[in-house]
């Protein structure tokens, strides 16, 4: 029996349609742009960084399998921010090459578009299960505190809140995450489960900023999720912690030109009341 149609069904030329023409374009040949910054995070670490509007950002696993949880702000705008319910219905509980992660209301419009994906090919499992995670959000401690009775101070949420403090930014600005490289599903029970991930050394997910970007990535505690966090089985998975990598690029100005920021969205805000 074939599948219900999604149900958010957009008109052509809407932000939905990607010109996946000019987004193969900054894909391709990437010994032309410049590198204009690299960094690592080591283990267990958090941090965050800005992304020019125009420009190419990747987050790679330099050392082998690694998830990493993804925070994304509009640089001059915190409102604005991932919304990744809206996101999950217009793309997908999970996201890859020509996907969008979109922004909150009343804005509306792409923060990012998604350019390359070395784990593409990962699709579908033989469990239902995909990666580059939309379904779940991060680990923090407070839900670690009523699982295990214990505080552990690094988790997710922990890593993202002091990353953006140097930006203004508290643990209320944190929010729910696309989880890279992490492979997730729902379970028979409709539950949410997750996978080890299937990242090797060099393996990497890049974006183009549709905005100026601030952005925050945890990695994660867990590690590649090769051993339960929680659970009867629970045991500390720092064995399987590896560093991830960020490297921001400025891409070739001819690839760029014309290319200008998606408008917010055009509603006027009334909301069915009446001017007088």
């Amino acid at each position: 029996m074939a599948s219900p149609p999604a149900s958010y069904q957009p008109i052509a030329e809407s932000l939905l349609d990607v010109d996946k023409a000019f987004y193969d374009e900054l894909a391709a040949n990437p010994e032309d742009r410049e590198l204009v910054e690299r960094f690592v995070l080591p283990i267990r670490s958090g941090r965050a960084w800005e992304v020019p509007a125009g420009y190419l950002c990747r987050v790679i696993t330099p050392d082998g399998p690694q998830c990493g949880d993804f925070n994304v702000w509009n640089r001059h705008n915190p409102r604005e921010r991932l919304w990744a319910a809206r996101t999950r219905q217009l793309q997908g509980a999970h996201v890859t090459r020509y996907d969008r992660l979109w922004s909150t209301l009343p804005y509306m419009r792409p923060l990012v578009t998604i350019t390359n994906d070395s784990l593409s090919w990962y699709g579908e499992d033989e469990d239902g299960a995909r990666v580059h995670d939309l379904l779940g959000s991060r680990c923090d401690p407070y839900i670690n505190r009523i699982l295990t009775n214990e505080d552990f101070d690094f988790h997710c949420h922990s890593n993202l809140t002091r990353a953006v403090l140097p930006y203004g930014l508290t643990e209320f600005d944190v929010h729910d995450v696309l989880n890279i490289f992490t492979v997730t599903g729902l379970n028979d029970q409709d539950q949410y489960y997750m996978k080890p991930s299937p990242a090797k050394a060099g393996d990497f997910f890049e974006f183009f900023a549709e905005q100026d970007l601030l952005c925050a990535l945890s990695n994660c505690p867990a590690g590649d999720l090769s051993v339960p966090f929680w659970g009867p089985d629970a045991t500390d998975p720092i064995d399987v912690c590896r560093p991830l990598a960020v490297e921001v690029y400025r891409p070739p100005r001819q690839v760029t030109d014309g290319w200008s920021p998606p408008p917010c969205s055009a509603y006027r805000g009334l909301h069915g009341l009446t001017l007088r």
